[in-house]
């Protein structure tokens, strides 16, 4: 494992060692120690390899990833795994605002609680909460799966295109054209793989669905002058 400390060698170094690695490389197993709220940590990875990040992280830790596995063993700040395209990110503690906005695959795992705009314009991310999340989560979110096994604050799921959504806990309210949903078998299926593959010991039959009625962004003649 290569261990790189971040408060005596800088992010720059970091990120440049991190993005130079290649599917090729033997170098896949990475420590960050240090890390004192360090904002852009493990940002624009694209290799199968694998980040620990040894304490809490700033703003946008893990954005833009691609491939990669980063595991925080603390909490995050706002946009973490920003626009991330593929891999997986754990984070052990809390999340700030906007985790997961526009991300376009891959899941991310937030283990204890995400504050507002969670998933925000999610774009296929798959996001999993063991905690609550706060105000407009799935603002705009237009695809991919958004798991809350807590409960759910104000606006949820406002303006929300094809997204989906399960909470096991209560909801606030919801937004704009959110509206709860049958939970059918195909649904329970994909939670049910969602939630293991997050670590989550929560039963799938025990959540409720939600999404979009269809009454926002689609066209309607009789609307037409």
């Amino acid at each position: 494992m290569q261990t790189y400390d971040l408060a005596a060698d800088g992010l720059r170094g970091l990120n440049e060692a991190l993005q130079a690695q290649n599917a090729q490389t033997n170098e896949t197993a990475w420590e960050v120690v240090n890390p004192r709220g360090s904002h852009a940590i493990a940002v624009g990875l694209d290799a199968p390899i694998e980040v620990q990040v040894n304490g809490s992280t700033g703003y946008y830790c893990a954005g833009m990833n691609q491939q990669a596995t980063v595991h925080v063993k603390g909490s995050v700040g706002p946009g973490v795994a920003e626009n991330m395209m593929s891999g997986t990110v754990v984070v052990e503690g809390d999340a700030s605002q906007y985790a997961g906005a526009t991300g376009h695959g891959g899941l991310l795992v937030i283990k204890g609680n995400a504050s507002s705009r969670c998933g925000i314009s999610m774009k296929g991310i798959d996001i999993v909460v063991h905690g609550n999340v706060g105000h407009m989560s799935a603002f705009m979110a237009q695809a991919g799966h958004l798991v809350v096994c807590g409960d759910a604050g104000d606006a949820l799921g406002d303006s929300i295109y094809e997204a989906k959504l399960f909470v096991r806990g209560s909801v606030k309210s919801l937004g704009a054209d959110c509206i709860e949903k049958e939970m059918r078998p195909e649904h329970l299926e994909v939670l049910a793989d969602l939630l293991e593959r997050a670590g989550s010991d929560a039963k799938p039959e025990e959540f409720r669905r939600y999404g979009s009625a269809r009454q926002l962004y689609n066209f309607d003649i009789d609307n037409a002058y």
